[in-house]
């Protein structure tokens, strides 16, 4: 399956109107509660929904956070919390489980495709309960929220 522009999310938000800023600002949107620290998994994923997105959220052995959008731009499919984490010249990565395309955790750059980036969001882990927070912005596009209806 082929991607459309409409559909890449690309580091230069100038050159396609619906493009996606690949990383919120810490200041700008809410923390919002995931889960607790312990729960995760040292080199697995959990999705969240946050604020109507759909997050990936990863922990590493060596204990550091990342979250980044769940959206695959290459498979069309809410899948990267399910992709395996590695490195690559000391970068935390995530490859897709769909066609094994690596993203760096840190910007959420596509390794093999840098004008393709997964959105990044701020990510603590708070004290005060051991608990892991995300903060998002409410303002991307409706491709990148993940439906919730399985809930309903």
């Amino acid at each position: 399956m082929t991607t459309t522009p409409d559909m890449t999310i690309t580091r230069d938000t100038a050159v396609l109107p619906t493009a996606v800023p690949t990383a919120v600002p810490a200041d700008r949107g809410r923390w919002v509660d995931v889960c607790s620290y312990p729960d995760l998994i040292p080199e697995r994923g959990v999705c969240a929904m946050v604020g109507g997105l759909q997050v990936a959220v990863f922990r590493t052995f060596e204990g550091e956070l990342f979250a980044v959008s769940n959206f695959d731009p290459f498979s069309n499919a809410y899948v990267i919390s399910r992709g395996i984490l590695g490195s690559r010249g000391g970068a935390p990565t995530v490859a897709s489980p769909m066609f094994k395309d690596v993203f760096d955790l840190r910007t959420g750059v596509c390794l093999a495709d840098p004008e393709v980036a997964l959105p990044t969001f701020p990510i603590r882990r708070n004290p005060v309960g051991d608990r892991v927070e995300v903060a998002v912005e409410g303002a991307l596009p409706d491709e990148h929220r993940g439906s919730d209806e399985h809930r309903e």
